[in-house]
């Protein structure tokens, strides 16, 4: 794999172009700072193609990337935030695009890859149950894994869906060259969004995936509880005071139906009344 990380005078140029510009207008420029671990040169390449047009990818090693920041953070103390996130093999996305439409496209490329001794699964693996091809004399080879097979016109066959590979765990020489032997690619590796740079503000991607629904679901939850909250405390807010005024007028009309008292307000919902009272007097 080329080296995606060195860092020519021109990147460090680049990226003291295009920092200053997202903190001094966040309408015109966002920033992904993306994970490019296991993405070979021409993925990347393919990303960078996808994204023509609608951001540009800057990498350049940490140390760097670190010191362009440093240096215009002075003036730019926005960008101080994005410092915490400048570590591991991470690359920049510049974009003034929708968020949402350059996440999809960044994460959009996978590779299939075999599974690799000592690689970090990133997923559970499974081996289906069925015929594998594979001779009789390798019968010991699954035993020792502890994979249930049989022997089935001439070729071993495995009798049940087996996990070899928990998410979150090394993959094992065995389960490797096993899954090798299956020809079993488990694994799909691509750029990933760590972190989103947006009006002077860092937020996860999953941010991305919130609705205008959910949004509108969640303020309206907020509201009844302030205005239940209020009307228990006896303390009004703009949330309750509807409410106050809605139950201030109940028992004034209360009032009304139990006494002579009246005012224009009432006096149709006191007429309805007690023509219905009179009317059931009189049936019954």
């Amino acid at each position: 794999m080329r080296n995606l990380r060195s860092s020519s005078p021109n990147t460090v140029r680049r990226f003291l172009t295009f920092f200053p510009t997202c903190a001094d207008n966040p309408s015109l420029a966002s920033v992904f700072t993306v994970n490019v671990d296991n993405v070979g040169s021409n993925q990347m390449h393919q990303i960078r193609v996808a994204l023509r047009g609608k951001g540009i990818v800057l990498m350049g090693k940490n140390t760097m990337v670190r010191r362009a920041l440093r240096s215009i953070i002075s003036d730019y103390p926005q960008l101080e935030r994005l410092l915490p996130h400048v570590r591991g093999n991470i690359g920049f996305v510049f974009t003034s695009s929708d968020l949402a439409e350059i996440r999809n496209i960044i994460t959009a490329n996978k590779v299939a890859a075999p599974a690799r001794a000592g690689a970090l699964a990133p997923r559970d693996v499974h081996v289906p149950a069925g015929n594998t091809g594979m001779e009789p004399g390798k019968t010991s080879f699954f035993q020792a894994l502890g994979i249930p097979t049989k022997i089935a016109r001439g070729t071993i066959e495995i009798v049940s869906d087996v996990k070899v590979v928990t998410a979150g765990t090394r993959v094992g020489p065995s389960e490797a060259t096993l899954l090798n032997m299956l020809n079993i690619s488990p694994f799909t590796y691509g750029m990933t969004v760590v972190q989103i740079f947006d009006q002077g503000n860092v937020f996860p991607p999953d941010v991305l995936d919130v609705t205008t629904d959910e949004l509108v679901s969640r303020f309206l939850t907020g509201v009844k509880t302030i205005a239940a909250l209020s009307l228990a405390l006896n303390y009004p807010t703009l949330a309750s005071v509807t409410h106050s005024l809605v139950n201030a007028y109940k028992n004034l009309l209360g009032i009304a139906l139990v006494t002579d008292y009246s005012f224009e307000g009432a006096e149709k919902v006191v007429c309805c009344t007690r023509s219905s009272s009179n009317a059931f007097e009189t049936l019954s």
